[in-house]
C-alpha cells in the first residue's frame, strides 16, 4: 500500500514517483518486491514510514525537466530514501563514513533496516585517512558492525572530499549500493544531472540516503 504522509512535503521530487514502506527490517527478498514495482511493504501499520524508494531513471528524468538540478528534499527528513535504477542489488555495497554523527548513524540504521538481506553481500567502507582520535573507536565499531552483518568487508582511508569521488569509485569498482547521508544530496545530484546515461554511467548502481 502507497500512502502520502506528511514527510511527503519536504520532498521536491513529485510524491507521484516516491514509493512508502512501513517495515522496521525489511523482509529478505527485498529486492525481488522491489523490481516487481506497486505498492509499498506494509510490515506494521501502526509504524511510521521507515523507507522511502523511487526508481532514478523518473527522479532523473524530473531533474532534467529543471532549469538547474536541486536536493531532493528542501529540509531532508528523518526517513532514508532509496534510488535504484535498473535493479535494486546489495551484492556489492559502498559505505560513505566521512566521521561525522550523522554518518555514523546512517551506517547503523542501514544495517538495521537490511539485516536479512545483506547477509551475502561484499562492502567497502572507506573513511577519510585523517580522523580525530575521538573517533577512532566509533569508526572500528562500524567496521566491526559492517563486518558481522555482510560476509566480505574491505576498510580503505581515502581523503575523499567530495560525493563525486565516491560515485566514480563505484562505478569503477561495479558497486551496486552507494551509502551516504543526506548532507550530500544537493551535490549528488548534480553528479547525477550531469552523467545521467554517459560514458561512466553503471545502472546497477542505487543510492542510499539517510540523516
Amino acid at each position: 500500500m502507497q500512502h502520502k504522509t506528511e514527510s511527503l512535503v519536504n520532498f521536491e521530487v513529485p510524491p507521484k514517483i516516491i514509493t512508502t514502506h512501513f517495515c522496521e527490517k525489511l523482509p529478505p527478498g527485498f529486492a525481488v518486491q522491489l523490481a516487481k514495482g506497486g505498492n509499498g511493504l506494509m510490515c506494521n501499520s501502526h509504524r511510521e514510514p521507515t523507507l522511502y524508494t523511487a526508481h532514478l531513471p523518473e527522479v532523473l528524468d524530473w531533474l532534467h525537466g529543471l532549469d538547474n538540478p536541486k536536493a531532493l528534499e528542501n529540509e531532508p527528513c528523518e526517513v532514508p530514501v532509496l534510488l535504484f535504477d535498473k535493479e535494486f542489488s546489495t551484492e556489492n555495497i559502498l559505505f560513505h563514513y566521512d566521521g561525522t554523527p550523522n554518518s555514523a548513524q546512517l551506517i547503523r540504521k542501514f544495517i538495521d533496516l537490511f539485516a536479512e538481506n545483506i547477509k551475502n553481500s561484499k562492502s567497502t567502507i572507506i573513511s577519510p585517512c585523517f580522523i580525530p582520535k575521538s573517533k577512532l573507536r566509533e569508526e572500528q565499531e562500524l567496521v566491526q558492525l559492517v563486518t558481522h552483518a555482510t560476509s566480505e568487508t574491505s576498510f580503505i582511508k581515502f581523503n575523499f572530499t567530495r560525493i563525486g569521488d565516491f560515485w566514480s569509485y563505484a562505478v569503477k569498482h561495479k558497486c551496486t549500493l552507494l551509502v551516504t547521508t543526506k548532507n550530500y544530496q544537493s551535490a549528488l545530484a548534480k553528479v547525477l544531472f550531469h552523467f545521467y546515461k554517459g560514458g561512466m554511467w553503471y545502472d546497477r548502481l542505487s543510492f542510499y540516503m539517510s540523516v
